[in-house]
């Protein structure tokens, strides 16, 4: 339900500029409620049913690979997608999903999914304005979805649970790309099973070009200064497949997979390189950082480029969250990037044995040639976000995530939780009341990040975002546009993207209408608690 009173503090948001402005990240400020967060440890403790016994075991040893990694390996960049083009101009990638094999190590294939091949797909590259029209078929013996994950598009083309793919089955949604410029990616979706498809290689990149990004002299050659950078991690059993722990975060690997390649290196050709990180993993937390502390600048989050570079030496993301970043490099070094033990806030309690909080990765290892093509400066303005004015807000909703629930409910697929208007604004206040890890996905948009805490965002969370980590007993306020797109027929999704947390259920599910429609009598209603249901706009 949406909720119309708003608190008088909240009501002012400073500028772009403000946010911006500052060059190294700002300390968070946080409520000091430890206690009631190791209440809630002890709480969970008691609760074996709702969040799975091993999630008060103890912690395992934690897995450090820093120095133990051979780099032998170049380092895979997938193929960028064929692209045929109509004469209207419409633009068809065609893809299917299969079963196969993988050597990852030497003499052991392992059992694996893909899109176009045994293991993640090809780089999607498409236009902003271009009318889109992917088609996958579905070569697998299973159901399956497939889920652009950060595009604003038409409900029945999203790609959730409500879209399945039978076996044998074609689904070729189409819609006009009308976003920014952004590193967004696409992966299965499908009812209690995403974790295990999208852990067994079906995920892939897609880029979207628009002509503020291409004015800027930034590298973008494909696979020689541009890279994708898809994090997984997994854990081998002794022949070779994937195995599954039964952490209550989900699987916690011991060995990353960048691109599908386990110790790998890029040899770099020029002085600046462009790394689009993409934490694909389905459950692990990452603090990329460079072995030598070096800074780089974060250029752009989830949804897109950021107002002004921001300058860090080091970057935390969860589970599908986005980071590009620019690296600049001297003749003939190395430099290797790495993953950190994540800071998972100041409430996070080690007693959930959760999200490898102590964990570090050598990930990648950049080697420069002997001389570099030179690249250019980074640009000191990127782009202009307009901030959303929470004062346009037409009301807030409240969410709270606990155990494998928000606002105490699991996912039903009957059952619609949320019913926004078209053309309307609304404010989220998001809050994960555990002392474990969980973040926030909204399907459909991309949301500004209002505070954190009471305080205004850090600098690398001022961008358009579409998942963001929520640090435990922490309030997140995210503000959103419903731009287009009313379907009474077809919902989206929110949800935590720890995949397993989603499979048992923490998702929910909210439908965009037009003003004062009639949402059809084959949803139930049971809006969130808190927010004014009935609005007067809409009858259920």
């Amino acid at each position: 339900m949406l909720q119309h009173s708003r608190d008088p503090q909240h009501e002012g948001r400073p500028t772009t500029e403000q946010q911006m402005g500052r060059e190294r990240r700002a300390p968070r400020l946080r409520r000091p409620r430890a206690v009631l967060a190791t209440a809630s440890a002890i709480a969970v403790c008691g609760l074996g049913i709702t969040v799975g016994i091993t999630a008060c075991a103890p912690s395992s040893p934690a897995v450090d690979t820093v120095g133990n990694v051979d780099f032998d390996t170049p380092l895979a960049i997938p193929p960028l997608a064929e692209r045929t083009v109509d004469a209207d101009g419409t633009v068809h990638v065609d893809l299917t999903a299969e079963q196969g094999t993988t050597e990852f190590r030497s003499d052991t294939e392992t059992p694996t999914m893909g899109y176009n091949g045994s293991y993640l797909g090809p780089t999607i590259r498409v236009n902003r304005g271009e009318h889109f029209a992917p088609c996958l078929t579905n070569n697998l013996d299973e159901v399956t979805t497939l889920h652009w994950h950060g595009m604003h598009l038409p409900a029945a083309a999203d790609g959730g649970p409500h879209q399945p793919i039978e076996p044998g089955a074609d689904w070729c949604p189409d819609w006009t790309i009308d976003q920014p410029a952004a590193t967004l990616w696409y992966h299965p979706h499908a009812h209690e099973d995403t974790e295990r498809q999208v852990s067994h290689g079906m995920a892939g990149m897609l880029q979207i070009s628009d002509a503020v990004e291409t004015a800027l002299p930034l590298p973008r050659e494909y696979g020689v200064d541009d890279i994708p950078v898809i994090v997984q991690d997994a854990r081998f059993s002794d022949d070779g497949e994937f195995e599954k722990t039964n952490d209550f975060v989900g699987t916690l690997g011991d060995t990353l997979l960048v691109n599908g390649t386990i110790g790998p290196y890029l040899d770099v050709t020029t002085d600046v390189v462009r790394l689009r990180i993409l934490n694909a993993s389905p459950a692990r937390v990452y603090d990329f950082a460079f072995d030598d502390d070096r800074e780089f600048a974060m250029i752009a989050s989830d949804g897109g480029l950021l107002e002004k570079p921001v300058t860090l030496d080091h970057v935390r993301l969860s589970p599908a969250e986005r980071a590009e970043i620019l690296v600049r490099l001297q003749p003939g070094e190395t430099v290797t990037l790495r993953s950190n033990p994540p800071d998972l806030g100041e409430n996070f309690q080690p007693i959930t044995g959760a999200a490898g909080h102590a964990d570090r990765f050598d990930v990648l290892q950049l080697r420069a040639a002997s001389s570099l093509d030179h690249v250019g400066e980074v640009p000191e303005t990127l782009t202009t976000i307009d901030p959303i004015d929470p004062a346009d807000a037409v009301g807030e909703r409240s969410f709270t995530l606990s155990g494998h629930s928000i606002n105490d409910k699991q996912m039903v697929m009957d059952r619609i939780d949320a019913v926004a208007t078209v053309g309307t604004t609304e404010i989220w206040n998001v809050v994960n009341e555990m002392p474990a890890p969980h973040n926030f996905h909204v399907h459909d948009v991309q949301f500004q990040v209002l505070s954190v805490s009471g305080s205004p965002p850090p600098p690398e969370l001022a961008g358009w975002k579409d998942t963001i980590y929520l640090e435990p007993d922490v309030e997140y306020r995210i503000i959103m546009e419903f731009a287009d797109y009313a379907d009474d027929e077809n919902p989206y999704m929110y949800h935590c993207h720890l995949l397993r947390h989603e499979d048992a259920g923490m998702m929910g599910q909210f439908l965009v209408v037009e003003p004062g429609a009639d949402v059809p009598s084959q949803w139930r209603v049971d809006e969130t608690p808190g927010d004014d249901a009935d609005k007067g706009d809409h009858q259920h």
